[in-house]
């Protein structure tokens, strides 16, 4: 299918691409376009991979033959949704990208209150649809991530002590399987696999599209409170405490913050690492100021952005940080208890953030995401109540070195207070070998799914689950 010639460049057999674009009714991409640059391009500017060929798929027919293409290949094959892969599974090189982000349509249904999403969609289409109708369902933080990956790994958002994770609220989905047969997979349909989908990655197949239940959400009580770091272990103590009995439908997470130059920062504090309280109240407008009132108690505010606002406004509220092209290297860790010694590591690591960019979250996961068996979906992570991520976010290249050393270091510092498993949606390329332990008692349900639907392991770019 290659060939080298003089100048040591791999091109595709003419023929062999000719005949996929005869079967595919989206663009084929190879080097030879001009096209190429933008379409090999991925989230994580470190992540700098040269595919052989990218298929910008427009239907569930292009991806079947791009998959079959692949397989019969004997290629890699990359699937691209959002795009916002840490460890760039959405790439790769001398092999296959089937890039779906040309499949974002949503249909909702306010009679039966679902929406039924393409692929390619990010949270902030499927949030701008379903806000039409008063509706949300649970997402995450980012709004230009894509709605596959977060769910298929779990989805941990603002929403999901009240309303479970992502991946709780998927009612269905369409696949198409390593073998090229598209299945529709739901609870009593495919009934193992749909189980897999909900918290097993991509490993299974390519979701071509996905049902998700709704929710009557449509504005929130929502913002930040920023406070002096000489405060942080106060607030992250504030914030353990808290999280254990609070009405569900608050949402809190602590965070340590660069302070961007926004309107509500005074000017002075610009450029300032702070430590924040990030908050939504999802329930009756009226009970809001009582439901929040606590957190500005915690310490002397520095500033504060909190009031009513639309739910895709809040999940929209990061996204000015993390623009594409910036270099990411990220850390998990996952825990039932936040202890006064991680506290410590937290206020000793958190205060140097290394750029802007650069964040620590602390994520609840309890409420309704402890009412769910941890044997009911593949994530199995139902008794942990903290979800961190140690997020380095910067724009140079040449300072990748000292910026990956302090999330590793962090991570270092806190691990020895968190479990062994951790929330693949957060990993990195180098956590592949935590996957088994991730999954913990539902691994080897999800190896007999695997062995089931993708025995010569195609999907195997992710935190791959071996066959």
């Amino acid at each position: 299918m290659v060939t080298v010639p003089e100048g040591g460049e791999d091109i595709m057999d003419k023929s062999a691409v000719d005949d996929l674009r005869e079967r595919v009714h989206g663009r084929v991409v190879t080097p030879a376009d001009v096209e190429y640059e933008p379409a090999r391009r991925v989230y994580n500017a470190m992540i700098d991979r040269r595919p052989r060929v990218v298929v910008q798929a427009t239907n569930v027919g292009d991806v079947r033959a791009t998959v079959d293409f692949a397989r019969d290949g004997d290629l890699d094959l990359a699937v691209r949704g959002g795009g916002h892969s840490v460890p760039g599974y959405g790439t790769c090189d001398d092999g296959v990208v089937l890039d779906l982000s040309g499949m974002r349509g949503v249909r909702v249904d306010p009679r039966t209150a679902t929406a039924r999403a393409e692929g390619g969609a990010t949270w902030g289409d499927l949030d701008s649809a379903t806000h039409a109708f008063g509706l949300a369902t649970p997402g995450g933080i980012v709004s230009t991530t894509g709605i596959g990956g977060l769910t298929l790994g779990g989805g941990i958002g603002h929403l999901d002590r009240s309303l479970g994770l992502s991946c709780d609220n998927l009612r269905s989905a369409d696949v198409v399987t390593a073998d090229g047969r598209f299945l529709v997979v739901g609870p009593d349909d495919e009934a193992d696999l749909f189980w897999a989908l909900r918290g097993g990655g991509g490993n299974f197949g390519v979701v071509t599209s996905m049902e998700f239940g709704l929710h009557p959400v449509c504005d929130v009580y929502a913002g930040l409170v920023f406070f002096d770091l000489a405060h942080a272990a106060d607030v992250l103590r504030f914030y353990r405490d808290l999280i254990q009995t609070a009405d569900e439908r608050l949402s809190v997470f602590p965070a340590f913050q660069i302070a961007p130059p926004l309107p509500f920062v005074p000017v002075e504090r610009h450029g300032e690492p702070l430590v924040g309280l990030v908050t939504c109240w999802a329930g009756p407008m009226q009970d809001a100021e009582r439901a929040v009132a606590p957190i500005r108690e915690v310490a002397p505010p520095v500033a504060e952005h909190l009031g009513p606002m639309p739910y895709p406004a809040l999940n929209s509220m990061f996204d000015a940080l993390v623009p594409p092209g910036m270099q990411h290297y990220w850390k998990t860790a996952l825990a039932r208890e936040l202890t006064d010694e991680a506290i410590a590591a937290h206020c000793e690591f958190g205060p140097r953030l290394p750029a802007l960019n650069s964040t620590v979250h602390i994520y609840p996961i309890n409420g309704a995401v402890h009412r769910v068996d941890s044997g009911a979906t593949a994530f199995a992570n139902r008794d942990m109540t903290f979800a961190t991520v140690i997020a380095g976010i910067w724009p140079d290249p040449a300072d990748n070195e000292a910026n990956i050393r302090w999330v590793r270091d962090y991570y270092q510092a806190v691990a020895p207070y968190s479990a062994d498993a951790g929330y693949v949606n957060f990993m990195s390329g180098d956590d592949q070998p935590r996957t088994p332990t991730n999954y913990r008692d539902n691994y080897d349900r999800l190896v007999a799914v695997k062995q089931a639907y993708d025995p010569d392991n195609l999907f195997h770019l992710n935190q791959n689950i071996v066959p």
